[in-house]
């Protein structure tokens, strides 16, 4: 099925995808993206996370919070 993913959220698709699994912290994210000239909180990466798990409802992956240290995606049943 075709997901209509903006730039952003696909990168961070991308780099969660990238080391399924594994947890990627915060920082790192917000670093790869987002530029050093931009002026960006936390929110801001929370915001693209929110909206991507909402585009990926339904799908075999899941993008779970890391308490306290980032976002790891998961293959899950789908269910």
């Amino acid at each position: 099925e075709r997901l209509d993913i903006g730039r952003r959220e696909f990168r961070l698709l991308e780099i969660l995808l990238s080391r399924p699994g594994v947890v990627v912290g915060k920082e790192q994210l917000m670093a790869q993206l987002f530029s050093f000239d931009e002026s960006v909180s936390t929110n801001a990466l929370e915001l693209y996370v929110s909206r991507l798990r909402r585009k990926l409802e339904g799908a075999a992956l899941e993008i779970a919070t890391v308490r306290g240290v980032g976002y790891v995606a998961r293959i899950t049943d789908g269910g």
